[in-house]
């Protein structure tokens, strides 16, 4: 990203009822559903193709991301061990201050983070809340690091509040497609997530926007969740593709899991509908062989989370991704 980066205002596109989208769509998701059904080693090739037309083929962008304040979140996310609904063992935590969050950021960038994101367990932080994260913001930015925050649902003043603060990016992921997503949440609506999407983007900070799979969903409700990101005008900048992490006492825990295959076909599908996002292997990186990181990052994954802990859950630790990194040929963009 430079200083000349413009962004452009957000373009949801609306679905109907059944959660189809319109016929003008860049990907309508019969479209998005036939790529799924590929051949894999197509697939794959196809997004190697689109991946090497528009990033250095070996070149992978690393994230730091910590938990400013944990637990104890209004949500009922079936996913989320963070919720107050379910008991997970995961206590409730006060927001950390500036000198933890800024010894934080400055072992990440030691260890090669060029962006460090900030995630915090509120459904829709408060005014005096935005206040305290807009100075956890400017001191990451000290450190010359790329600033991202997940905190919610935001109002237009409140994005422009972080925008003002310097932020680059933020968070805030749709979860799955607008048809599935009233079994995996209930305590808000699609609209909301498109709503904050919207009023980020007219603040003009950068859109980190993605999913979980593995919650249970068909395929053509993945590929609805890809379609609706795919279809944003412009898409996002940055893509987390996350694998759900079951835990313990959450609604989700005990799903047959997805099929890994299952999961690298949605990397592909991601990076050949988002041609330019970068597309991050996120959540569930834990769980997975170095043989299915390998094929990821093969489909298009160009960005990862790394550190000892994605919020509350594993995460695997620097010394292994260097030593993975190595093992491939990668490099840190």
């Amino acid at each position: 990203m430079t200083q000349a980066t413009v962004v452009q205002p957000v373009h949801v596109v609306r679905r109907d009822a059944a959660g189809a989208a319109p016929s003008a769509a860049r990907w309508p998701i019969d479209a998005v559903e036939a790529l799924f059904e590929l051949p894999f080693n197509d697939l794959l090739f196809r997004a190697q193709e689109v991946h090497r037309e528009h990033f250095p083929a070996n070149q992978v962008q690393l994230s730091t991301l910590l938990s400013i304040k944990t637990g104890g979140c209004p949500e009922d996310c079936a996913y989320c061990p963070q919720s107050v609904h379910y008991d997970t063992g995961v206590e409730a935590g006060k927001l950390l201050d500036v000198e933890a969050v800024k010894a934080a950021a400055q072992a990440a960038k030691e260890q090669g983070a060029t962006r460090f994101c900030m995630g915090a367990a509120w459904r829709a932080p408060k005014d005096r809340d935005i206040e305290k994260v807009a100075e956890l913001v400017r001191s990451v930015k000290d450190l010359g690091l790329e600033a991202c925050c997940t905190l919610g649902m935001l109002t237009e003043e409140q994005a422009r509040r972080l925008k003002d603060a310097g932020l680059d990016y933020y968070n805030h992921n749709l979860d799955t497609a607008p048809e599935a997503y009233g079994r995996i949440i209930t305590t808000r609506d699609y609209q909301d997530r498109l709503d904050t999407l919207e009023h980020v983007r007219a603040a003009g900070m950068h859109v980190c926007s993605g999913g979980i799979v593995g919650m249970g969903e068909s395929r053509r409700e993945r590929a609805g969740l890809i379609a609706q990101l795919a279809n944003m005008d412009p898409y996002p900048e940055s893509v987390p593709i996350n694998h759900l992490v079951q835990v313990e006492g959450t609604p989700l825990h005990g799903l047959e899991p997805l099929d890994p295959l299952e999961f690298v076909r949605t990397i592909a599908v991601a990076r050949i509908t988002m041609p330019k996002a970068r597309v991050r292997l996120s959540a569930g990186r834990q769980q997975m062989s170095e043989a299915v990181q390998a094929l990821c990052f093969l489909a298009g994954a160009n960005s990862i989370f790394y550190g000892d802990k994605l919020l509350t859950t594993g995460n695997p630790d620097w010394e292994r991704d260097q030593q993975l990194f190595a093992k491939l040929g990668l490099s840190a963009a």
